[in-house]
């Protein structure tokens, strides 16, 4: 699977980001690499980071090797302009990260899961389940017929934040 992330959006969402992005955008862009590196190590997924305009340093590659790849748009594309075309590429097999409506739309349009970036932050940084106590509890019998069954997008994206739990 590859993860679609509209890089400053998910910036913008999280306070210590948002609070380093202020201070530049370098250090901004660094953090998210590197939390985004952290998901890659524990997962067999690709993660693809956007962001708008042309990179104005020369720094050196992401965090978390061949997994995670970072793309600025060029102008006078966007990085919305970006993850719409990726995601139309992926497909089935791609997820977008972003809260931008606009982007999530045209995201499920092109069949791919769309998980907002509050969600794929919590996600990312929740504690790992402890796997004792889960385990002891018993489970409940399996309900027939569910009328409250959660909408096609909804669980499309909850499965992809689910690959993402902690181990």
């Amino acid at each position: 699977m590859v993860w679609l992330l509209d890089g400053y959006n998910v910036i913008r969402r999280d306070p210590e980001l948002s609070a380093l992005d202020r201070g530049s955008l370098e250090e901004g862009r660094n953090a998210l690499l590197r939390l985004v590196a952290h998901a890659a190590g524990g997962s067999a997924d690709d993660f693809i980071v956007v962001f708008d305009g042309v990179r104005a340093t020369a720094t050196t590659a992401p965090p978390g090797g061949r997994r995670v790849r970072v793309i600025f748009s060029r102008p006078p594309d966007k990085a919305d302009d970006v993850l719409a075309r990726l995601a139309r590429q992926h497909g089935p097999g791609a997820t977008v990260v972003t809260s931008d409506r606009t982007v999530q739309d045209a995201a499920r349009r092109g069949r791919a899961a769309a998980v907002s970036a509050e969600s794929f932050l919590a996600r990312l940084t929740e504690p790992p389940p402890d796997r004792d106590e889960a385990d002891d509890e018993p489970r409940p019998a399996p309900k027939r017929g569910n009328p409250r069954r959660l909408s096609r997008a909804e669980r499309q994206a909850r499965r992809a934040l689910d690959r993402l739990r902690p181990r």
